[in-house]
């Protein structure tokens, strides 16, 4: 699979990075100023912000100005052997480019899959309006749930709406090149993400459209399901994910309080929930004479959900981090390897991030341009191609 990248920031690249580690190839197009998160930090290193080293590994990285018309042809080239063209230009950028997917490049490249993130999208009261994950939260409600009942609403700490935008642009592009196998045609594939942080409301989303009543923050609780919370335990903090009557009863007995499940309160998930902050206050008097890591460890022996609650150093040195392989390294870079796990294909991981235009050269003469006209591009500013001591900084970084 042949993969054009026109994106930047978050949810493109990150969409892009997932088909590059299994095993697409992968053309990551910037303009002269680069992807804006390479400028995101620090921390930094050689150069390069942490941010975009994360998620633009195994990316052939070409530089060109696709606001000059000699740049959308070289784009135009690079088109003719993709299968997949993801982009999160501001509506209207590629039409004013006399690029746009009906009337140009699903004409001309029938078979292209073209995958369009934005904020919005371009119609409606909003249509148009640029997006970015932090008032998108606001605007779409999932802020309003984060936080305490006490505390105003609060940003997720992770960019979670871009994050399910790359994946949902993902799972589209691959039911796009599925259906193409059938029709042999190309389409557009639109995410947007006000959509995916609506999508990503569950539970809160259909309690509201049953209820009608707007949900109320409640900290680490689960609207839905008790005991679902952090609980106070003899030293930290124990998060407990207790999902049915016989993780509860499993529980109660570890801690010596085998009668709490006969108890009307507490007898099932409905009335747990009802009454969850007595049932807080039951628990966590049980938990006083346990170290958390000791009663995590006397759970999970039982089957009954639960988790210490470590910082993120403690997370990805854990054991089981190193054992699911989930850190990797390229040329000195580490980052999160893949979440898929495939026995037969497995993911890879082949290239470093690279500075921008690293690959510009090699990439567009692979592309059929012959080496003249490589040069008059590069003497007229329209392609850029990275010096030999930025791209020597960037493979030799450290761990």
């Amino acid at each position: 699979m042949n993969v054009v990248d026109l994106s930047r920031v978050l949810g493109g690249p990150f969409c892009a990075q997932i088909l590059g580690d299994h095993g697409a190839r992968v053309i990551k197009v910037e303009g002269p100023s680069g992807d804006e998160t390479r400028t995101w930090g620090p921390p930094f290193r050689d150069g390069m912000a942490s941010y975009f080293a994360g998620i633009n590994r195994n990316k052939s990285t070409v530089c060109v100005d696709l606001a000059r018309p000699e740049g959308r042809e070289v784009l135009f080239q690079l088109l003719d052997d993709a299968d997949v063209m993801i982009e999160n230009f501001k509506t209207g950028t590629l039409e004013r480019w006399g690029m746009g997917f009906t009337d140009v490049l699903s004409v001309r490249f029938p078979r292209l899959v073209h995958c369009r993130i934005t904020g919005y999208g371009d119609s409606g009261p909003l249509g148009g309006v640029a997006g970015y994950d932090a008032a998108v939260q606001a605007l779409s409600g999932l802020m309003s749930i984060n936080g305490t009942p006490s505390d105003p609403p609060t940003r997720l700490g992770v960019p979670v709406v871009d994050v399910g935008t790359g994946l949902n642009a993902c799972i589209g592009i691959l039911m796009a090149l599925h259906e193409r196998s059938r029709s042999g045609r190309g389409q557009q594939v639109e995410t947007t993400l006000y959509d995916c942080a609506l999508a990503g409301l569950y539970p809160h989303s259909i309690n509201t459209l049953f209820t009608g009543r707007p949900p109320q923050r409640s900290g680490n609780g689960h609207p839905n399901i008790a005991p679902y919370d952090s609980y106070a335990t003899g030293t930290e903090p124990l998060f407990l994910a207790v999902g049915n009557n016989g993780q509860f009863a499993r529980m109660c007995e570890v801690v010596k309080r085998p009668d709490l499940p006969a108890d009307p309160r507490f007898i099932t998930n409905a009335t747990r929930a009802v009454h969850r902050f007595e049932l807080r206050t039951a628990l966590e008097n049980a938990f006083r004479p346990f170290a958390a890591q000791d009663l995590f460890e006397k759970l999970i022996a039982v089957d009954v959900p639960c988790g210490v609650i470590q910082n993120v150093v403690e997370a990805l040195a854990h054991p089981h981090t190193a054992h699911r392989t989930m850190v990797v390294e390229v040329n000195g870079h580490r980052s999160v390897a893949s979440p898929i796990k495939m026995s037969r294909t497995p993911a890879s991981y082949r290239s470093h991030p690279q500075a921008i235009g690293e690959s510009t050269v090699r990439v567009l003469t692979e592309a059929g341009l012959d080496a003249e006209t490589i040069e008059k591009l590069l003497a007229a500013g329209i392609v850029q191609q990275a010096d030999a001591a930025t791209q020597s900084a960037t493979k030799a970084a450290p761990a």
